[in-house]
């Protein structure tokens, strides 16, 4: 077999040589690239406090609808709250384990409208943040804790056992839980919605005594309540249904509807007394 040898010039050799080292080059950049991390998301911002918020005092008025909502990503409303009820949302309380504090807590009512920071939606718990941080800043508002007993109602599974369905959203969705009022009926659909979800609702919203979870059910659920209202709901802001409406009781629907029960009881809450509170500050 013969072997061929070939001459190379200096220059030639150089030449080649300049070539094999680009191409080398070429090869480790772009390995070098490909296996480079994708770039981290922006960091979520600190909701501490609220970028701005206007606080209007309004008169007080019947059928006058109050919620607290997010609009778009970064606008929160409150309307017509008195400070009580505010404290109420921002705490996680019932109203009748909240007390001391002027005579005005639980007469004056306030519409807020209120930025967030950044473009990110807070969740529910980053809301109430801010909003226990105005309350502070803007009403000026101190207070303690007593464990006192109550009233309360203990909100446990059924004999028949739960009829909830496991929510299909993703796990860091929101939960929802919003009641509708229509004539002689209410409507709750509750979306991705725990128990202590729904314990909460019950205790800040809708019902006249502490609610207390005692389901232990650990899931996030998707189901709907529908009931007839009567005069102890909702602080006797709605008007009670007809003894002939179509719909059930509330303590009746909870058992048929969803498998649970609320059993009435008497146990110790963490109370909530202020101590000391001001109308707001100027906007």
């Amino acid at each position: 077999m013969k072997t061929t040898q070939t001459n190379l010039s200096e220059s030639e050799y150089q030449t080649m040589l300049r070539q094999i080292i680009l191409v080398a080059l070429i090869v480790s950049t772009s390995g070098i690239l490909a296996q480079s991390p994708a770039q981290s998301p922006a960091p979520r911002p600190k909701f501490d406090a609220f970028e701005v918020a206007t606080i209007k005092p309004v008169e007080p008025a019947d059928k006058t609808p109050r919620y607290i909502k997010m609009e778009g990503s970064n606008r929160f409303v409150e309307k017509y709250y008195t400070l009580k009820l505010m404290i109420a949302a921002a705490y996680d309380l019932n109203p009748k384990t909240i007390s001391g504090g002027p005579s005005w807590v639980d007469s004056d009512h306030y519409d807020i409208l209120a930025l967030t920071p950044g473009e990110v939606r807070p969740s529910h718990d980053e809301q109430m943040s801010m909003l226990r941080n105005l309350l502070t800043d803007r009403f000026k508002l101190t207070f303690h804790r007593e464990q006192k007993e109550f009233s309360i109602f203990e909100l446990e599974v059924a004999k028949s056992g739960p009829r909830l369905k496991k929510s299909t959203a993703s796990p860091d969705d929101p939960a929802a839980l919003i009641s509708t009022v229509y004539p002689q009926r209410i409507l709750l659909p509750a979306r991705n919605a725990t128990m202590g979800d729904f314990t909460s609702l019950l205790q800040r919203a809708l019902l006249d005594r502490p609610v207390v979870d005692k389901t232990g059910l650990t899931g996030k659920y998707d189901f709907d309540l529908e009931w007839a209202p009567d005069n102890s709901q909702f602080g006797g802001d709605i008007a009670a249904a007809s003894p002939d409406a179509p719909s059930p009781p509330f303590f009746t629907a909870v058992q048929q509807q969803l498998g649970l029960r609320l059993v009435a009881t008497k146990g110790p809450v963490d109370a909530f007394v202020v101590d000391k509170a001001e109308r707001p500050t100027d906007n």
